[in-house]
């Protein structure tokens, strides 16, 4: 999962190459397929606006987003 710093955007890169971004209290707000290539990825959404993004030192910057893995919580 990969979030914004305030935690309004969350993203989910699934292994299956689907994500799933939540927006606010929008959850599923945008949901597609997306392909990595090195430390880029191309997101196609299920509308058919497509997106990039790019993975540097642990940030996922995508388009406008500054995204950073979500720390794992243990019960």
């Amino acid at each position: 999962m990969w979030v914004t710093a305030d935690g309004g955007i969350r993203q989910e890169l699934r292994a299956d190459g689907r994500y799933d971004e939540a927006r606010g209290n929008r959850p599923s707000a945008y949901t597609g397929r997306y392909t990595v290539t090195g430390n880029r990825l191309h997101y196609v959404d299920d509308s058919g606006f497509t997106a990039t993004g790019e993975v540097r030192e642990g940030v996922l910057y995508h388009e406008h987003l500054v995204l950073r893995r979500e720390e794992e919580r243990r019960i």
